[in-house]
């Protein structure tokens, strides 16, 4: 066993390092599909726990994660980081780090799960059962899926890549069409679906890849409209079939306390539909590093050492929780005040000393966790990027489709879960307007944002466009009477316009692959 995990963790590691670079760079098959791996049940569930975490997941979740879902969309600011102010005035150039690590990231987690899907189909005997072989394929196809997804979001038509072997012979490529990209996308997430089972801790389901599939139809949906019209309504119904099946099979429910989400000690609950899996003890760039962002000092530190990168709330982003949403309010963000009895817990609790800042993903020290060797760089919490409650909101969404507001029971009534456990009044009626405000307070600092934004965009662009430049993307202080000042601004911004949700492709990938700036083609499916 001991030498098959060491194979596992070695895939892992050549496969990233393989990757390091550009996503042009092949993982050497010889040294990481070993004969004697891939042979037992066992051994693909150690392969495709890989897929996970680690590297490419860890450089993505401390330096893309927040900047671009929370910095971008005008929720968060964050100060003296050049890349990061480019993100926060619309200022975003093709030599953006940030961007640059998205990308790479994205496209490290593609090259992986292609290995294992390539080793796991060429290298799995059949006396591996055949469920265990597919739902092996379905984690890394569901892994890889979400990474196109992203991709896509960010900058539309991008290179498909199936299997990095081939990039050998013809290490240069075009990117293929945004249509294509989310066409691949859901066609890996069908398969995740049929073949994914219903429970598995720690893990993607059926529940996973359904969720992930109602987004992924729910986003494709607005291309048609081509900025300005009706979304594509069979695609508004496959959006709405698949997290209707998981609002209306799966048997799963919120958590009731909204603030639980985001403590270790309910890691993986069952509202969790794909978490990233983490270990403390990891290095720079290896483990969960969200805790740098932590904006109280050392007694609320895992080994001693305050955050010292903080990010801090815009004013757009307090002024939605005016009006009573206050238990989300201070799960999310810190103000003033703010006592958290969970932070600090043997020192008797956190009363927050200073204006703002972030909450969510701030979990304390290694007693609050039970974590003797988590440090700053590896927080345990395993931070979910698909929940139960989106999947609800996109359910309701979906099911409002291209009307402007709906009464239907079963959209009132999942949106209305989300709304009660958050303590707020149930609605009798939904509109676009209400339903995109709740998106963006439920899901707030959770990477979310801008993906709304960029939704809205595909249909309304005007609309999507009106938002951004109405925000109040500055600062603010709090008081301990609760008398909030408004900041300045962190820079000149540039205001949103049409070019504004898609991205220069980063520089050093257009050094590397000039078809990258030719036009898109159809991939050959």
């Amino acid at each position: 066993m001991k030498n098959k995990l060491a194979t596992a963790l070695l895939f892992a590691g050549v496969c990233m390092a393989g990757c390091s670079e550009s996503f042009l760079d092949r993982p050497p098959l010889s040294q990481i599909s070993a004969d004697n791996f891939y042979q037992t049940t066992n051994d693909l569930r150690l392969a495709t726990a890989a897929l996970y975490g680690g590297k490419p997941w860890a450089e993505w979740n401390y330096t893309c994660y927040l900047p671009i879902g929370e910095v971008l969309s005008g929720n968060m600011a964050v100060n003296y980081w050049g890349d990061a102010v480019q993100l926060h005035t619309f200022s975003v150039s093709g030599s953006n780090e940030i961007m640059i690590a998205s990308w790479k990231a994205m496209y490290k987690i593609i090259a992986h799960c292609n290995v294992t899907i390539k080793a796991i189909q060429e290298k799995a005997p059949a006396s591996i059962p055949e469920k265990d072989r597919n739902g092996a394929l379905a984690e890394a196809k569901f892994l890889r899926a979400y990474a196109y997804y992203n991709l896509a979001l960010q900058w539309r038509d991008v290179p498909i890549i199936e299997d990095n072997t081939k990039l050998i012979n013809a290490p240069l490529v075009y990117r293929n069409t945004v249509e294509d990209v989310y066409r691949f996308a859901a066609n890996d997430l069908l398969f995740a679906a049929k073949h994914l089972p219903a429970k598995d801790a720690g893990r993607v389901t059926t529940w996973s890849a359904q969720g992930m599939l109602s987004k992924v139809y729910l986003t494709w949906a607005g291309l048609d409209a081509k900025g300005n019209g009706p979304r594509n309504q069979a695609l508004l119904d496959s959006a709405r079939l698949h997290a209707g099946n998981v609002c209306k099979q799966s048997g799963l429910t919120l958590l009731a306390n909204y603030a639980d989400l985001f403590k270790t000690q309910f890691n993986d609950n069952q509202e969790s539909l794909f978490a990233l899996q983490w270990a403390a003890g990891a290095g720079w760039l290896e483990g969960n590093m969200l805790q740098i962002y932590s904006p109280g000092g050392a007694e609320i530190s895992a080994a001693g050492q305050a955050g010292w990168f903080s990010i801090s709330p815009t004013y757009d982003l307090y002024k939605q929780y005016l009006g009573g949403d206050s238990l989300r309010r201070k799960a999310t963000i810190m103000l003033k005040g703010d006592y958290y009895p969970e932070l600090n817990a043997a020192g008797g609790g956190y009363k927050f000393s200073g204006n703002t800042g972030l909450k969510k993903h701030i979990i304390g020290t290694r007693v609050d966790n039970s974590a003797p060797t988590m440090s700053l760089t590896s927080s345990t919490e395993h931070n979910a990027l698909l929940r139960l409650a989106e999947v609800y909101l996109i359910y309701a969404e979906a099911v409002m489709g291209n009307n402007t507001s709906t009464t239907n029971a079963d959209a009132l009534m999942y949106f209305n879960k989300v709304r009660t456990r958050a303590g707020l009044a149930p609605v009798a009626s939904l509109d676009a307007e209400t339903l995109f405000k709740e998106r963006r307070v439920e899901l707030a600092a959770e990477g979310h944002f801008w993906e709304d934004l960029v939704r809205l965009s595909y249909y309304n662009e005007p609309k999507a466009i009106k938002k951004l430049n109405e925000q109040e993307r500055i600062l603010f202080t709090y008081d301990d009477k609760g008398v909030v000042t408004k900041g300045d601004a962190l820079g000149s911004i540039t205001p949103a316009n049409t070019t504004t949700f898609k991205f220069p492709i980063p520089s050093p990938e257009v050094t590397a692959n000039p078809k990258l700036l030719e036009a898109p083609v159809p991939y050959s499916f």
